[in-house]
């Protein structure tokens, strides 16, 4: 299970971590964002490094309107287990997303008044 924090408006952040091609792991904080039914979500140039297969292009709808989106095979480790995950990215993503498609196989318990905030 991954311990959260509550960001200063409310929003919920966990850290997972990137998995490079060459085995590194690398730490990074992201934001659940119920809204975005995918996994991960993340901008262009956080790729750098991570070398992660190229899949394709998609339109999704986001809350600006239709986007393009460029799809890889990324893998992460999140609550002490490694997954392959198709990725999203994009030029204006400006936060690091979960997206509620963890929600489907991670329960998600959240208690703003006693502070709890556990994935997984």
């Amino acid at each position: 299970m991954i311990q959260g924090i509550f960001g200063n408006r409310e929003q919920l952040f966990f850290e997972i971590e990137f998995i490079a091609d060459n085995g590194l792991n690398l730490p990074v904080d992201t934001m659940l964002d119920t809204g975005f039914t995918g996994f991960l979500a993340i901008n262009k140039q956080d790729l750098d490094g991570l070398n992660w297969l190229y899949i394709r292009k998609e339109r999704l709808r986001t809350a600006q309107g239709e986007a393009r989106f460029d799809i890889y095979l990324g893998k992460v480790l999140l609550n002490g287990h490694e997954y392959e995950i198709p990725v999203y990215a994009g030029d204006e993503i400006t936060e690091v997303l979960l997206g509620s498609e963890w929600l489907k196989i991670l329960p998600l318990a959240v208690n703003y008044q006693a502070g709890v905030l556990i994935l997984g």
